[in-house]
């Protein structure tokens, strides 16, 4: 099958999104942040100029990283947090939260150390990633903000896909459609 795209302008720069398949009679656009530092930095300015204030942010494991970690490095160089997918050694402890992702095949779980918990600790918090669709994963990061004493002051994506369209919760630059087997917006 020859692969379709989707053009789409995102913080002024023009990209083309790869459809995939996520089931026999549904494709969504693939947007992939890693790599391309020009746009990382266009969308993380722009999700600043609307971002409520906040002590810290946190992001998912892996690809809000990059976002993530610009945005802290416009506004000073800023802690961040990550949920990450696995327990790592140098965790002192972890909460955990149940993740089931439409572009991930297998239920996940994301994890956030305790001592990361404790700086949130009454702090308020950003909630960012690069593409929210289900809200799946953002739940689960709510869970964990919220497990571990953080106050959430708001949830920021770049793009918001299908339902997450009309959230009055979130905060995201530009609506990515879904697209039928053929390619079609839906």
């Amino acid at each position: 099958m020859e692969q379709k795209f989707y053009r789409m302008n995102i913080a002024g720069l023009d990209r083309d999104l790869p459809l995939c398949p996520i089931s026999d009679s549904l494709m969504i656009g693939a947007f992939v942040i890693f790599g391309d530092p020009e746009l990382t930095t266009a969308c993380a300015e722009e999700l600043l100029k609307r971002a409520p204030e906040h002590d810290y942010m946190i992001s998912a494991e892996a690809k809000g990283i990059p976002l993530v970690h610009e945005m802290a490095r416009l506004e000073g160089n800023k802690k961040y947090f990550l949920a990450r997918k696995a327990p790592k050694l140098y965790m002192t402890g972890v909460f955990e939260a149940a993740v089931h992702s439409i572009t991930t095949a297998n239920d996940q779980k994301l994890y956030l150390d305790t001592a990361d918990a404790e700086q949130m600790k009454g702090k308020k918090i950003l909630i960012v990633d690069d593409v929210i669709s289900t809200g799946e994963s953002l739940k689960a990061i709510e869970n964990l903000v919220e497990k571990a004493g953080g106050v959430i002051c708001g949830k920021m994506t770049v793009l918001a896909e299908g339902d997450a369209q009309e959230r009055e919760d979130l905060i995201y630059l530009e609506k990515l459609p879904l697209f039928d087997s053929e390619g079609n917006v839906i």
